[in-house]
């Protein structure tokens, strides 16, 4: 009779289990590689088209103060994906993989989290760094002679398929040699030529996608990961998107000669000497134009896929029951600051899109309280009652997806290795450099962060409550980092850049 009791207790706790599981709403995780603030309802640029990102915003909430992070897609995704920050693990640059790392490589993250609770999980394309994870981002470590832990890596998803990434290419580069090292990624322009979106590796992410939402089972419900590639470079598109964008100068971006005759030098050593050309470069080349408009036509094409997922989910008859979060992983500049590219601590390289829609959010919001990417996950866990962590850095976004005007004290805050970081409230961006130099910005003022105030008595308390914000816990780089790692050393003043030494003295790199 006893062995008949448990045996009835436990079927019907495997059944309450299931139930509860069932009622749980869907999650459609929609990840967009180094997409700024260049989306249309974002504002970011004038002329930017997204239909159907801008649908969803205005099916949910959107939050126009959003940041990463970390302004650079490992430890950005990391990040998120853990709910800790760059400055807890130590992950700073494009290596290390995080469960090589001792005490991560067991650790809980999202899709697990939601695995473990009845979702079924399934991904394609870039959610981490490395893909979905898995072999990817072994292999990924390998390069780096880092340890592997294959194991743990390869069960981050339940479900997964390799698609994504540039997919067909032109069989040269479309422009000239780019200096620091003509990286074969530092390429852009109209491709394939016969208007053909569907060699692409970001359609084929939108294929599976789709597919996955007709075909999901209907006795649980699904955490879905689609992550695409562009706009990050190669960034080629066909014909058609061009054509969305002027093939004239007023297609630029707002810049101010000499911006950065006002701020710390420092700034420079984030990104040193990097792949992506500088505003010099591709100014002498002719190429600004043409880059300026291959990330609008990539942007646009990619809204284009997350369209093909919105309407599947409502063809399927379950958009009512699906959660849909929709992100970039950093922001990109492309001209402003003298740069193109990421790894930099202001608005053009941290804000990113944060879309929340589905049950439990208020339709139509536009929220201009200050959010994190790493707010996902505890964000995620309140809207769909899965079990609370306890160990999770980010904060819930259920009052501000409740009601827009929520007030949230904590500001969002970026770290670009030891020492790097910046904090933006609603009204300020405060950058506080390794080498204790700084900027302040007005953001309401002087939205393009074209006058550092930090040297001006006047803004002293505004400085002063911003940097108490500054992280605690600011580790240095983890075991095998790689790749855009910066370490400085105050005694001898003296910054390394992968690896080689940068002084004060040394011109800085073209």
């Amino acid at each position: 009779m006893k062995h008949f009791l448990a045996l009835f207790v436990f079927i019907a706790s495997f059944c309450s289990h299931s139930f509860a599981a069932e009622k749980r709403p869907n999650i459609l995780f929609i990840a967009i590689d180094d997409q700024n603030d260049w989306i249309g309802h974002l504002g970011g640029h004038p002329m930017a088209k997204t239909p159907n990102i801008d649908k969803l915003a205005s099916r949910g909430t959107t939050f126009l103060n959003a940041h990463c992070n970390s302004p650079l897609c490992n430890p950005s995704r990391t990040s998120l994906m853990l709910s800790l920050r760059p400055t807890t693990t130590g992950v700073y640059g494009l290596s290390p993989w995080f469960r090589t790392l001792p005490e991560l490589k067991d650790r809980v993250a999202l899709p697990q989290h939601f695995s473990n609770h009845g979702y079924r999980t399934a991904a394609t394309g870039k959610i981490y760094h490395g893909g979905t994870g898995g072999a990817s981002a072994v292999n990924g470590a390998a390069k780096n002679n880092a340890p592997t832990n294959t194991q743990e890596s390869m069960t981050e998803f339940q479900i997964t398929a390799p698609y994504g990434g540039v997919g067909t290419k032109p069989p040269q580069k479309l422009i000239p040699p780019t200096p620091m090292g003509d990286h074969p990624l530092m390429d852009w322009g109209v491709w394939p030529l016969d208007n053909d979106d569907t060699g692409k590796g970001d359609y084929h992410v939108a294929s599976w996608t789709v597919e996955q939402i007709k075909n999901a089972p209907k006795d649980r419900p699904f955490f879905l990961a689609a992550g695409f590639f562009l706009p990050h470079v190669p960034c080629y598109a066909t014909q058609k998107w061009f054509d969305l964008y002027p093939d004239d100068d007023t297609v630029l971006p707002k810049i101010l000669e000499g911006d950065r005759d006002d701020t710390p030098r420092f700034s420079w050593y984030l990104h040193w000497e990097l792949p992506e050309p500088r505003l010099k470069w591709v100014k002498e080349k002719n190429q600004w134009r043409n880059l300026v408009r291959s990330y609008l036509a990539s942007t646009s094409f990619v809204d284009a896929q997350v369209g093909r997922l919105l309407t599947a989910l409502d063809e399927a008859g379950i958009a009512d029951n699906t959660i849909v979060v929709l992100w970039g992983d950093h922001g990109w500049h492309l001209g402003e600051k003298g740069i193109t590219g990421k790894n930099t601590l202001w608005d053009r390289g941290t804000r990113v899109p944060l879309i929340f829609a589905g049950p439990g959010v208020t339709p139509g919001q536009r929220c201009t309280q200050p959010a994190e990417l790493l707010d996902i996950f505890p964000t995620l866990i309140d809207l769909t009652g899965v079990a609370v962590r306890e160990d999770l850095e980010g904060l819930t976004l259920i009052p501000q997806l409740e009601y827009a005007a929520a007030k949230r004290e904590r500001p969002a805050i970026t770290s670009h290795n030891q020492g790097n970081h910046g904090v933006r409230s609603e009204h300020w961006r405060y950058i506080h450099y390794a080498d204790g130099s700084e900027e302040l910005y007005d953001m309401q003022t002087d939205p393009n962060e074209w006058n550092n105030l930090a040297r001006n008595p006047e803004y002293a308390a505004v400085i002063a409550d911003h940097k108490k914000w500054l992280p605690k816990i600011d580790v240095s780089p983890a075991p095998y980092s790689a790749s855009r790692v910066l370490t400085y050393d105050k005694n001898t003043d003296e910054a390394i850049w992968e690896g080689k030494t940068v002084k004060r003295s040394d011109p800085i790199p073209e």
